[in-house]
């Protein structure tokens, strides 16, 4: 969608190490590295340009891998300063690549099957990752206050990463969040505030707050520094394809809020073909939304380029945004790629969660279920061929969304504290 870009429109002297620019993904106009998301010629949004690293692969590998076991390991990739690893951070990424030989079995998949489980983080979602991009950037550019328009996990990773970096945090999520996630974004002392409405609503307010004198000094990620928060994701493309020994997987299964997590995952795997790391292949994006807030994948089986907006309903809220920023972008990709965007409803979300923990020992959040869910169902209608090597994001930890399985999982039996009461229960 994107046309040839023009000359940088100024200079930065914004030092974030191989961030060159900001480029519009759609006129393909520069600008200088700022707190900045849209652009002034046409209003497209903006996304980090680069001066990669060239020369000899092989020894940016044994550069990488010299270097700390989380996100860090990727500064010449990152638009942060060299000196990154050394400052206040909750230090995410470099979770587990699970092996899902027994999901595997279950599902049918025989090229291999991998669970990138980002519950390890530090406040147990991938949103860690990009919060600490977003904090380098806040810190370049001066704010003082971080914050947020949140689903949940976002509240969390702001305000835990606000508090080890020193910053005061004031985040703002729906009123109706699940508990767990309003009590882990309270927790960290900044200021949680519930707003009656949607997610969207609360987007909304957020873009008016930052053009309001109240609003100066304040950096929200997902809005003004919205295009280095986004570059957080690239680092799971960056530890997928690294944990599989510097090469591509054939497929890979996103969970679709904002979609920017599907849009910068295809932009890291791309760098790394780039830049050498990998050897280029094709591989295929899929896009898993739950049916209650299913926009993208509705308009990619109508085959639409246009994503009509739609109030969610669903128990999958991490992935409750009706009006998906990236949307567009999403189908494009896996139009591009071979892949696909479906999506599941509630009762089959919870039973991907029960699966994935049954088969594995990994509980996942609504949106891990939401993927799971989707990759069984890509599975049984031929859209994913199970030959090839697959990878199901499970981007967060399912402590957090207990009320979704609560309901339906608890005691096998209760049973008085003798022998006859156990053998009675017919467990045995």
């Amino acid at each position: 969608m994107a046309v040839q870009a023009t000359e940088t429109s100024s200079t930065s002297t914004v030092a974030l190490g191989p961030a060159a620019a900001l480029s519009c993904r759609e006129c393909g106009e520069r600008f200088a590295l700022g707190p900045i998301f849209a652009c002034e010629v046409c209003f497209g949004p903006l996304e980090v340009a680069y001066d990669l690293p060239g020369g000899d692969p092989e020894s940016l590998r044994k550069r990488i891998a010299a270097g700390p076991d989380n996100i860090w390991r990727y500064a010449p990739l990152l638009p942060v300063p060299a000196d990154v690893a050394g400052k206040p951070s909750l230090n995410p990424g470099f979770t587990k690549l699970v092996k899902a030989d027994n999901l595997a079995r279950e599902l049918g998949v025989t090229g291999g099957l991998h669970v990138k489980d980002d519950s390890g983080n530090p406040t147990h979602s991938f949103k860690d990752r990009v919060v600490a991009i977003a904090v380098e950037a806040a810190r370049a550019f001066g704010f003082t206050t971080l914050s947020c328009s949140s689903t949940g996990n976002l509240a969390g990773a702001v305000g835990a990463a606000a508090a080890r970096a020193g910053f005061r945090s004031c985040v703002f999520i729906p009123h109706d969040l699940e508990a767990g996630k309003v009590v882990m974004a309270a927790v960290y002392g900044g200021d949680l505030v519930g707003i009656e409405g949607t997610y969207d609503d609360v987007n909304r307010f957020c873009s008016e707050l930052i053009g309001d004198p109240i609003g100066e000094g304040w950096g929200f990620v997902n809005v003004n520094l919205r295009p280095y928060y986004g570059e957080g994701s690239k680092t799971l493309a960056y530890e997928i394809c690294e944990q599989l020994g510097w090469r591509l997987p054939d497929n890979i299964v996103i969970p679709i809020a904002s979609g920017s997590q599907l849009t910068k995952i295809d932009k890291g795997l791309k760098e790394l073909i780039q830049v050498g790391l990998v050897e280029d292949k094709p591989y295929k994006l899929f896009g898993a939304q739950a049916e209650g807030c299913s926009p993208v994948s509705r308009a990619f089986k109508d085959g639409h380029d246009v994503v009509r907006p739609v109030k969610p309903d669903t128990i999958a809220k991490s992935l409750a945004i009706g009006n998906p920023a990236d949307g567009p972008y999403v189908l494009d990709i896996c139009r591009r790629t071979g892949g696909a965007v479906e999506d599941v409803d509630d009762e089959q979300i919870v039973d991907a969660i029960k699966l994935l923990a049954r088969t594995e020992g990994i509980f996942a959040e609504t949106a891990g279920g939401v993927t799971v869910g989707v990759l069984r169902k890509l599975i049984e209608s031929g859209q994913l061929d199970p030959v090839g090597e697959t990878v199901v994001l499970n981007t967060g930890d399912g402590l957090k969304t207990l009320d979704a399985v609560a309901p339906t999982t608890g005691p096998s039996a209760t049973i008085r504290p003798n022998l006859d009461s156990f053998r009675e229960a017919g467990l045995v």
